[in-house]
């Protein structure tokens, strides 16, 4: 037998392509500790956290704003199939996690979709899973849009309502109210 034939067949890995954007993020640096363009490779038994910690997180940012440890994701496997999805944590006690249109408080989670925005603050993070078939490891690879990423990539996200969650504004009075001409 051949040395190829002996070879190793190598398994596509899995990865998470994350563009970000801030509004303020070249005035200060907010991104200078995330490598932008590298594919970093993790181990699928690894929960990676986003923060400012850099002693929790594995990627930080420079902002008092983010929390500590803001979200994770970790990989994990539906029953009875081959591919490999990932879920997404709020960590966070004092800001929302916008994923789409779904709002997840703290220690919320739910699957990630496969192309997806997440919103925190003025932070904006488009995702797309690019699928592999490795179980052993995954990759998260990040780009830098110097645009907000809701306008160009025509993203609709819900308007916030005034009291500024969804989730806290529930009608109490369902029946119909009176509006003025100048209540429009």
């Amino acid at each position: 037998m051949s040395n190829f034939e002996d070879a190793d067949t190598q398994e596509t890995v899995t990865c998470l392509q994350m563009t970000l954007y801030h509004p303020g993020h070249q005035q200060s640096g907010i991104f200078q500790s995330i490598r932008f363009f590298n594919r970093e490779k993790h181990h699928s038994s690894e929960v990676v956290k986003f923060g400012r910690n850099s002693n929790t997180c594995h990627y930080t940012f420079q902002d008092k704003q983010v929390s500590r440890v803001q979200f994770s994701l970790q990989l994990f496997r539906k029953f009875d199939s081959p591919v490999v999805s990932f879920e997404i944590k709020n960590m966070s006690k004092k800001t929302n996690l916008i994923v789409d249109n779904r709002e997840l408080g703290y220690l919320n989670k739910m699957d990630l979709p496969d192309r997806c925005m997440i919103r925190f603050g003025n932070y904006q993070f488009l995702v797309e899973k690019e699928d592999g078939q490795s179980l052993e490891f995954f990759e998260i690879q990040f780009f830098l849009s110097k645009r907000p990423l809701l306008q160009e990539n025509n993203w609709l996200p819900q308007p916030m309502p005034e009291c500024g969650s969804y989730s806290s504004c529930v009608t109490q009075n369902n029946s119909p109210m009176e509006v003025g001409e100048n209540d429009w």
